[in-house]
């Protein structure tokens, strides 16, 4: 993205340097400049980010993080019904400065989507590595095939089938590295359309569906997970059936029937993100919906909460009639690193894999256990919700206390996560939800987590009396 693109603002055509390799940071810099500069003058009214994505062949994630940015420093302003437009009055060159200046992150991050990177299994990936790298024929250091080296999707079959009731041929795996990526691919093999999402969930994964061109439409959740009886129209549906993220309810039995039933009916395709499956400390974990009906359901999971996510591995067990579409999505070239390949397939085969988890489990769950009895002592009328499942927990609160709990965190140096944050935006007035905190309790170390669940439960004992 080195030379520049050429677009029109308000019926006049404005040329953007896109400089370096950052693309976001480049158009960034751009708009900011030319605002300054005077191109752009006050009241100027931007084109929306799909519009200008289109124009300047970036993605639209890419715009609207640009956007965020400039309205956050002050070059831009939006409002509902009016769009993006340049500001009345713009920064002095001081306060551009402080608004670009790092935000300090906060000591202690329980925010959801990170975890205690201390705890990667060195000794016992470096032995699978070893053990990996004995015996791998010549053609692991070529370029591999995209969808995966056999002895890995040998290996997962094996392992899913047993752990999670996936049923899958090794053909049926394809490895990609992360969630993310095999979401765009599966968007891509689906091609244009709607896919139903659940109402709460994360915003980036919404995206990967726009980028690819792909509408989404919300679902609302509740206890019994999300009502798929509303689902209408769509083409595909997303959803976390074993364990909903965020709200940590699980799909009812009677639902997972039900979206079976939607899809075999509509020849829908069911997009099933299995991210946590593993975790689960009350009982065994509920086997995956694809179980039920491999021809419909396509099954996600990765290694980056089990494992880490620097590996960047992941796998979707892809229905048959559907593997080819994915095959072309993903391309001759899209090729996850063959070594990583070999020496996660040890890791599994070995029992090293179930070995790591089952001690995380049980760390986890202690955890967990810690933040309950510490809420009971100091805030008995805050509860946490959801399943005993998973790495974080959602902490119900008095209604309208969401924004001032995350300040309090903020001033007790706690990173946490307000439930709002996660609903879809077209989701209505009406969330299903209340005001909520959302807790990663697995992201600090063994000596760092008392300190921050005292830090927790200081913030939550002055939203305690306002609960009825």
């Amino acid at each position: 993205m080195g030379k520049g693109r050429t677009t029109s603002v308000a019926g006049v055509d404005l040329h953007l340097e896109l400089r370096g390799p950052r693309v976001r940071a480049g158009l960034t810099d751009a708009l900011r400049d030319a605002v300054r500069s005077g191109r752009l003058a006050p009241g100027t009214r931007l084109p929306a980010s799909r519009v200008l994505a289109s124009d300047l062949d970036i993605a639209r994630s890419t715009v609207t993080e640009c956007y965020t940015a400039l309205v956050e420093e002050g070059w831009l302003t939006a409002r509902p019904g009016s769009g993006t437009q340049v500001a009345a009055r713009v920064p002095s060159r001081r306060n551009v400065a402080e608004a670009t200046r790092p935000t300090p992150r906060a000591a202690t991050g329980l925010e959801p989507g990170a975890e205690d990177y201390a705890e990667f299994p060195r000794s016992l990936w470096l032995a699978a590595a070893r053990r990996a790298f004995a015996t791998a024929p010549h053609s692991t250091y070529g370029y591999g095939d995209p969808l995966g080296r056999l002895e890995l999707r040998a290996a997962l079959t094996e392992y899913l089938a047993r752990a999670r009731g996936v049923r899958a041929d090794p053909a049926q795996i394809v490895i990609t590295s992360g969630f993310h990526h095999g979401l765009g691919v599966l968007a891509r093999a689906l091609g244009a359309g709607t896919v139903a999402v659940e109402a709460y969930g994360l915003d980036i994964y919404r995206g990967v569906l726009s980028d690819e061109g792909l509408a989404t439409t919300p679902v609302e959740v509740d206890e019994d997970g999300a009502q798929v009886l509303e689902i209408a129209g769509a083409a595909a549906v997303l959803l976390t059936p074993a364990h909903q993220f965020p709200t940590g309810y699980a799909l009812s039995a009677e639902r997972r029937a039900a979206v079976i039933d939607w899809a075999r009916s509509t020849g829908g395709v069911i997009l099933e993100d299995d991210y946590d499956g593993e975790f689960r400390y009350d009982r065994k974990p509920v086997g995956a919906l694809q179980g039920l009906d491999p021809d419909h359901v396509a099954y996600f999971g990765t290694a980056s909460k089990s494992v880490a996510p620097a590996l960047r591995l992941g796998w979707v067990a892809v229905p048959g009639w559907l593997l080819s579409a994915v095959a072309q999505a993903k391309g001759r070239v899209d090729t996850v690193s063959a070594l990583d390949q070999l020496i996660f397939a040890e890791f599994l085969a070995s029992g090293a894999f179930d070995r790591h988890v089952r001690g995380r489990r049980q760390r986890y769950q202690r955890r967990r256990e810690e933040l309950i009895e510490t809420l009971a002592d100091v805030a008995p009328s805050v509860h946490v919700t959801g399943m005993a499942a998973g790495l974080q927990a959602v902490l119900a609160l008095p209604t309208g206390t969401e924004p001032q709990a995350l300040r309090a965190a903020g001033r007790h140096g706690l990173a946490v996560s307000g439930l709002a944050q996660f609903r879809h935006p077209a989701a209505g007035d009406h969330p299903s939800w209340g005001d909520a905190l959302v807790v990663n309790f697995s992201n600090v170390s063994d000596s760092a987590w008392p300190g921050a669940l005292r830090a927790l439960g200081e913030v939550v004992r002055a939203l305690d009396s306002r609960l009825d």
